[in-house]
């Protein structure tokens, strides 16, 4: 009966925000035509489509908000005023009660609340569609008392996203049946997304564990502080971890009152991208101003903070290699070389001509070189690149949409904080440095240092392989140590090729070097 409510509710929903004349619009059929008339009569609207879709997540609760804020993600997929519109979405609901919080922090911990934190606020500092957040003060190990923030998990979700993912899927197949253009837009594989994302943020150990990765990645880079995860006090359903303080990068000008340095601000926060994406290949994938701030503390000032880790995007090193050949492609203008880079890696059918989807890039990015951030769109930029994309039949990779997710977060926080910001010529020289550190002899250098504790492990062994070989040839010893020396004589030929082989690979690689610094960019 619940489900079936549920049904009746959400398809209440859809009538009353004409979403059903949303759907069924992409229909050229004369009876549909009609059909959508009828259905329209003494409703009203007139809002746009995009406002009325957003309208009708916000109605069906906290799951549809965050499903809204997903595919507001996938450009690729959604017509531009749609994805606009979703993207207004925020993670700010009706918070649920603290006494239910509470419960939650006490059934988890197995501790009354008094037993684990020296005072509790029981009003909630923020409040997301996942979780909401309770500052509170704690006594660690030492009988010092620790300021934290308490993450504490919405009652009762599990069950609540499979009831609405079980209709979601189904609505998704209704879509991807009914058209064509239901195809194109891949609806079950946009539900199967949401689905590993939304799971993923139900588990704040996982969630925990994330931001104490990106702590020790970003700690020896001196740009952004991410708080300590108190592991002792962490749960599925409760995360506790350092209070930060600091102001939202949105008040842009109570920072400029404070004296930070805005477009180094601006230029920090490019760098920090670039870094996690080609150093670490583990970034911060929800980089939107609700979750970032500044630090205005004498020891920290001006260093960007970081919060909620529920969503981080990964990155193999084939993908990094690809995304840096094709960014320094990109600044080159070297539109043949992304060109193939999409051939050789499949994105594209190998039928493709080369020279025609050499053609469509540079007709998207030619017109956007040497101008400041204020003149680019970037999202505009990446739409007319999937516009492309489709007609091509590029496929999008998976793992590559919360990178440009990212991107447009990116794009966003240095519109705000420096207009002036030149992204290109802020991220070529990183690129520069990270692309000969991938031909450079510090490469050969790591690679031989990562296979070390092979050979070490080998090494101890050769006397007892030496002494076992000599005992096995007792009755023919002379012959036995003539082919020892041999061996030896050969082995030592060997190496002696080995060591003129890496001279001369280490010399081409300078040399190789000193041509990449002249001619790469």
């Amino acid at each position: 009966m619940s489900r079936l409510h549920r049904i009746f509710f959400i398809a209440w929903v859809v009538f009353r925000y004409g979403l059903d004349e949303l759907v069924l619009s992409g229909f050229n059929k004369p009876w549909l035509r009609r059909l959508i008339w009828l259905l329209t009569i003494g409703r009203n609207l007139d809002a746009p489509r995009g406002q009325r879709l957003r309208e009708a997540l916000e109605r069906l609760g906290p799951i549809f908000v965050k499903f809204g804020q997903v595919l507001s993600t996938r450009r690729d997929l959604l017509p531009l005023d749609i994805a606009d519109e979703l993207a207004k979405l925020q993670d700010r609901v009706p918070p649920f009660p603290s006494e239910v919080a509470v419960a939650t922090i006490e059934r988890a911990l197995r501790k009354p609340l008094n037993e684990i934190f020296v005072s509790f606020e029981r009003e909630p500092v923020a409040s997301a569609s996942i979780a909401q957040v309770h500052f509170a003060v704690m006594r660690d190990r030492h009988g010092q008392d620790r300021e934290v923030a308490v993450k504490v998990l919405r009652p009762g979700m599990l069950v609540a996203i499979e009831k609405d993912l079980q209709l979601m899927r189904m609505m998704a197949g209704w879509v991807d049946s009914l058209s064509s253009e239901g195809k194109r837009l891949r609806p079950r594989e946009v539900v199967a997304e949401f689905d590993k994302h939304l799971h993923d943020e139900l588990d704040l150990v996982r969630e925990a564990s994330s931001a104490a990765q990106l702590r020790r990645n970003m700690d020896s880079l001196q740009l952004v502080l991410i708080p300590e995860i108190h592991w002792d006090l962490c749960t599925t359903e409760v995360m506790v971890m350092e209070r930060m303080y600091g102001v939202p990068i949105s008040q842009v000008e109570r920072l400029r009152e404070a004296g930070v340095d805005m477009p180094k601000l601006a230029r920090d926060g490019v760098t920090i991208f670039f870094t996690q994406v080609f150093r670490d290949g583990f970034f911060h994938a929800d980089m939107h101003p609700g979750n970032i701030q500044v630090s205005l503390d004498p020891k920290t000032f001006g260093r960007y903070i970081s919060l909620d880790f529920g969503i981080v995007g990964t990155l193999t090193e084939s993908d990094k290699d690809y995304l840096a050949q094709n960014f320094t492609a990109f600044f080159r203008r070297d539109y043949k070389r992304v060109a193939e880079l999409h051939i050789e890696s499949g994105w594209v059918p190998r039928t493709t001509r080369p020279d025609e989807l050499e053609a469509g890039i540079r007709s998207v990015c030619e017109p956007y070189f040497d101008r400041p951030l204020k003149e680019i769109s970037l999202g505009l930029l990446l739409m007319r690149l999937f516009q492309i994309s489709r007609r091509f039949q590029v496929e999008i990779q998976p793992q590559l949409v919360l990178l440009q997710k990212t991107l447009l977060n990116i794009e966003g926080l240095g519109r705000e904080l420096d207009p002036d910001l030149d992204l290109w010529a802020t991220a070529k020289p990183f690129l520069e440095q990270w692309m000969l550190g991938q031909v450079g002899p510090q490469k050969l250098l790591d690679q031989l240092k990562a296979q070390a504790p092979h050979y070490a492990k080998l090494l101890p062994e050769l006397p007892m392989l030496l002494n076992n070989f000599l005992r096995g040839s007792r009755n023919d010893s002379s012959r036995a140590i003539e082919e020892l020396l041999q061996e030896q004589r050969r082995t030592n030929k060997l190496l002696q090729g080995l060591v003129y082989a890496v001279m001369g690979f280490a010399l081409g690689m300078v040399v190789m070097q000193l041509v990449i610094r002249v001619r790469l960019f």
